[in-house]
């Protein structure tokens, strides 16, 4: 099957939104898919207000209509509800061809953060965008019920995995000097984060901070003691996440939280607030204490065996994910080759 995937986000980005769709895309491949993407790579680009790091494609309904014409996809999957999104939905309205798409974010909840928006305008601008697909991929069943009961219609379970070869247990680093016990965080520095909960707390041994973001300069100012790593590449991350004995997820609006999956298949328990994310990824495994005091989650983490963390992150594959989004696509049959083409047929891809 031809698929086709829009999004916004793309590399040189490092978020889970980038992650899920490089790994998502390598799987589809593997099943003899035929996957092309649309991203900002391709268009003249601006940096996103407050947000430098997230690049914003201008007017690029024309050529995204050109490169869909050009792929003729059997499937088109919307992953963001940027300008690319927003212009590949719009051809697809008009052409009268289905689509799926995907939230990935809490876009609602972000925006309010930094402008005070109520949700309710945002939800429902996002509700509109996202109730004229096939489907609409969550990532959580908890996703997927919030969702369901803000308006929005055909939500489906798409959830997420992780490089068990990758992120292994081995040797723990030192990392300096450090004093532990040693509580890590890694992900993005920015306010949607809640990074501060974590940095205000009152814990033994030392901090670490793994990333960059647009608080990045101020908290590295307010809080001295905190070791801030900086930003790293995938393969080298592996070391940060064995190093922490307890990994610390302060987030109260992630959808998903791939970070707790590669600190668990590192070995290293999560502590976190009892949300939807850690909710889903933790719950009540063992690999994790989820408190809606976070101090008490870091101390209780402590404890937890190792082995048995790497094993509960051993349950979720990116294979399996893959499988959930093939299943979830819907296809146009009129734009499949005639028969006798050398593509294969969807039946055949399934």
């Amino acid at each position: 099957m031809r698929i086709l995937i829009v999004t916004d986000a793309w590399r040189p980005q490092v978020n889970g939104v980038v992650r899920t769709l490089t790994e998502t895309m390598r799987e589809l491949q593997g099943f003899g898919h035929e996957v092309e993407m649309i991203t900002p790579e391709a268009f003249h680009t601006l940096p996103c207000p407050t947000y430098p790091d997230i690049r914003l494609s201008l007017f690029p309904y024309r050529k995204v209509a050109r490169l869909i014409e050009h792929h003729q996809p059997e499937a088109i999957h919307i992953a963001t509800e940027g300008p690319l999104g927003l212009a590949a939905r719009r051809w697809c309205l008009r052409h009268g061809k289905k689509f799926t798409t995907a939230y990935h974010t809490r876009f609602p909840e972000y925006i309010q953060a930094r402008s005070r928006l109520p949700l309710s305008v945002s939800y429902a601008w996002m509700r509109r965008f996202h109730n004229a697909s096939s489907a609409v991929m969550a990532p959580t069943q908890s996703i997927v019920n919030d969702l369901t009961a803000r308006g929005f219609t055909n939500v489906v379970l798409w959830s997420r995995g992780v490089d068990t070869t990758l992120f292994t247990p081995g040797e723990r680093d030192r990392l300096d000097e450090s004093a532990p016990p040693r509580f890590v965080y890694i992900g993005r520095v920015a306010v949607e984060k809640n990074i501060e909960a974590f940095l205000k707390l009152d814990l033994p041994g030392s901090k670490w901070v793994v990333g960059d973001g647009p608080l990045l300069a101020r908290l590295k100012k307010t809080y001295p003691d905190v070791y801030f790593a900086g930003v790293f590449p995938q393969p080298e991350l592996a070391r940060f996440y064995r190093a922490g004995d307890v990994f610390v997820f302060p987030s109260l609006t992630d959808t998903f939280g791939l970070v707790l999956l590669e600190a668990m298949s590192c070995g290293t328990p999560v502590a976190a607030y009892p949300v939807a994310g850690p909710l889903d990824v933790v719950g009540d495994s063992g690999a994790g204490v989820l408190d809606e005091d976070l101090r008490t989650a870091c101390l209780k983490a402590l404890d937890i065996d190792r082995t048995h963390v790497r094993a509960v992150a051993e349950r979720f594959s990116w294979q399996a994910a893959a499988r959930q989004f093939e299943h979830h696509l819907h296809p146009n049959l009129t734009s499949a080759p005639p028969l006798g083409s050398s593509q294969t047929s969807l039946g055949e891809a399934r």
